[in-house]
């Protein structure tokens, strides 16, 4: 069982029932999964999808696919059926193992790194956050990128406040900006 996983089975579900003042166990806000998603654009090259998808695969442990355009828009020469991005879905126990990693190895080798913005909730009990370089992994070899990679990773909860998802992720030791 993963450290995150244990974490929160031991000591978060009884702290967030209490600080919530929920009754029922199936109220307590829990982890659904995390997507993490990089958008590449329709004018990059066939090798920046191929290459997106080794990096994100070493930082995840799961192949990612490749995001195809459901509409054509013509200001960016883009039709329907061109890829434009990659993503990867993260549930169970890879989602805690890839959530340990990204708090305790990850954002600590941000440049100038104060916690994460607390603005990154959509309302619903979900937080996204954004990094504009996947070399914070340590999984990912930052000689081998050949071109600037971005991620954004969204961190779906099945809270149904963001007071609710913040306390979670606070107890799951993501460092929130004060």
């Amino acid at each position: 069982m993963p450290d995150m996983k244990k974490k929160y089975n031991d000591e978060v579900r009884a702290a967030l029932q209490q600080k919530l003042g929920l009754k029922n166990v199936m109220q307590i806000p829990k982890l659904v999964k995390i997507v993490i998603s990089t958008g590449i654009g329709s004018d990059a090259e066939r090798d920046a999808f191929t290459e997106a998808q080794k990096h994100i695969a070493a930082m995840t442990g799961q192949q990612p696919v490749i995001c195809k355009a459901r509409k054509n828009v013509s200001n960016f020469k883009l039709r329907v059926g061109m890829p434009v991005g990659v993503m990867v879905t993260l549930r169970g126990p890879r989602m805690y193992e890839f959530l340990d990693r990204f708090v305790h190895n990850a954002l600590p080798r941000v440049r100038d790194f104060r916690g994460i913005s607390a603005k990154g909730f959509d309302g619903a009990g979900n937080y996204n956050i954004g990094l504009t370089d996947v070399s914070v992994f340590t999984e990912v070899d930052a000689d081998k990128l050949k071109y600037p990679l971005g991620v954004n990773i969204a961190m779906v909860t099945s809270a149904d406040s963001d007071e609710g998802a913040r306390e979670l992720l606070k107890m799951m030791e993501i460092p929130f900006a004060e």
